[in-house]
């Protein structure tokens, strides 16, 4: 039976096919991206500590980070 090569053995290339810059005004590369534009734009990972509602921590982020609009996906419920 022949052996199986582990995936760290195996040589990879990287092939591009093609190279390109974007035009500032689409917006920003990750490491140039001003926090502004995550927090209007991103999501936050949050984990919810037992015993306040979904509703409330939402309420409390919305007024910590000043925004508009918040929502929360699904249940936090643990």
């Amino acid at each position: 039976m022949p052996r199986t090569v582990p995936p760290w053995e195996i040589k990879r290339e990287l092939h591009v096919k093609a190279e390109d810059e974007t035009d500032p005004k689409y917006g920003h590369t990750p490491a140039e991206r001003p926090a502004k534009d995550y927090i209007r734009y991103g999501a936050i990972n949050l984990d919810k500590p037992s015993g306040p509602t979904s509703h409330e921590v939402a309420a409390w982020t919305k007024k910590l980070l000043k925004l508009q609009v918040i929502g929360h996906g699904g249940t936090l419920e643990a």
